[in-house]
């Protein structure tokens, strides 16, 4: 970790990288916006997963006094991670053939029937405790009539993976064990929230004559305003949502897992306990003797002894972790390994026939039903995990490293 504090800042920030080289130009003076934002507490932090992101840099984390920042949290609110073990040798599914390929194959395939991915949505209203509850609570979000009906919305999508970085993975952990593995967020839901506060942010911080930029994206909502309350509840309802989501999902896994697992195998299978944790998000904490909001755009919590889950790129490794707790980060870590390539680049510098070739050499079955722009999420888009694991010991201890055998991307 170095800290870079010089006539650009104003509170100094904390990066989780080697050292300045590291990092990108434009991630760089998006952190020096960070650092000179004056209701920052502290300072700020880049995770080592760190890159460009809109308006505050993926991998970012910050603690704002009394404001809280719509761009910060991010468009997808409530992105995450939901991960459950197995006490499932995953060479006991290796030789298994079925009338759908080897049995990991008929898994991935089950999968990809049972959860829509992509622009994908359930073709019926799906139930949702979350949503249900919103509509008892509907004086709350009645306020909003942009955002209201998009809760009707909600019920069709709940339960979907999305797609850009989002996956469905079946692992295999360092004893040999399977592992499931779900990362996605709030869908389209999340992205509405962010839009609409961060365009309200704007015009009143344009009326305020607000000392942030225009340029920087980082307009903000004092808490106790009413538009600032207004967008605390609509993240934490989408935080919820999100919550409940990869629920959904991992329940829909689990039984596909299960019924194949029986079907061919004729033997149990138990699931441990699921970790279930966002990486965006906003939250009220308390650091260095402050109550503050601290955003999370891109990485995750990591109290002492906090579990936590660490994903990689598809064909690479992922993480579960526990927290250290370091006051420092404000208790966070990385979100991912974070892109070393725009999407746009990784298409550019990599083929498909090569990601292909090299998921198969691995291994890994590919669940994908537009292939073209696979080399979009290729591991050779991503920073190596490894790296960016070893820059953050001093924020989380590993506890699983896990191997990708089988992924289903949107």
């Amino acid at each position: 970790m170095f800290v870079i504090y010089d006539e650009k800042t104003r509170v100094p920030v904390r990066v989780w990288l080697a050292d300045r080289g590291k990092l990108e130009e434009s991630c760089l003076e998006q952190a020096y916006h960070l650092a000179q934002l004056p209701f920052i507490h502290k300072w700020a932090c880049l995770m080592p997963d760190t890159h460009t992101g809109k308006g505050m840099p993926i991998g970012g984390v910050i603690a704002a006094e009394g404001v809280i920042i719509p761009n910060a949290v991010g468009v997808d609110i409530g992105c995450g991670m939901n991960f459950v073990s197995t006490d499932l040798e995953v060479e006991r599914l290796r030789p298994v053939v079925t009338g759908n390929g080897t049995l990991i194959q008929a898994m991935i395939s089950d999968i990809m029937r049972n959860i829509p991915v992509g622009f994908l949505s359930h073709r019926e209203r799906q139930a949702s405790r979350v949503l249900d509850r919103a509509m008892e609570q509907r004086e709350l979000y009645q306020t909003n009539p942009i955002l209201f009906p998009l809760i009707e919305d909600a019920y069709y999508q709940v339960g979907t993976l999305g797609g850009g970085n989002h996956f469905i993975e079946l692992q295999e952990d360092q004893n040999g064990y399977l592992g499931i593995m779900i990362h996605s967020g709030s869908r389209h839901f999340g992205k509405e929230i962010c839009d609409c506060y961060h365009k309200r942010a704007r015009e009143l911080n344009a009326l305020w004559y607000s000392q942030v930029p225009d340029e920087y994206r980082l307009a903000f909502l004092p808490v106790d305003s009413q538009e600032g309350k207004e967008y605390i509840t609509w993240m934490n309802l989408a935080l919820a949502y999100a919550f409940e989501n990869r629920e959904r999902m991992m329940e829909r896994v689990k039984s596909a897992v299960e019924e194949k697992v029986k079907r061919f195998l004729n033997i149990p299978i138990h699931f441990g306990e699921e970790i279930n944790c966002h990486h965006n998000y906003a939250a009220l904490e308390n650091h260095y003797g402050k109550n503050v909001w601290v955003h999370r755009k891109g990485a995750t919590r990591a109290q002492k002894g906090e579990m936590a889950v660490i994903p990689g790129a598809m064909g690479s490794y992922s993480y579960v972790v526990k927290g250290k707790g370091n006051p420092e980060s404000f208790c966070s870590s990385s979100h991912g390994a974070g892109r070393a390539y725009s999407r746009k680049g990784a298409m550019e510098a990599f083929t498909c026939e090569q990601v292909i070739r090299d998921l198969k050499a691995q291994g890994v079955v590919l669940g994908k039903n537009k292939k073209s722009d696979v080399a979009e999420e290729c591991r050779f888009a991503y920073k190596d995990i490894r790296d960016v694991m070893k820059n953050q010991e001093d924020l989380v201890e590993a506890v699983l490293e896990l191997k990708t055998i089988g992924v289903v991307k949107g």
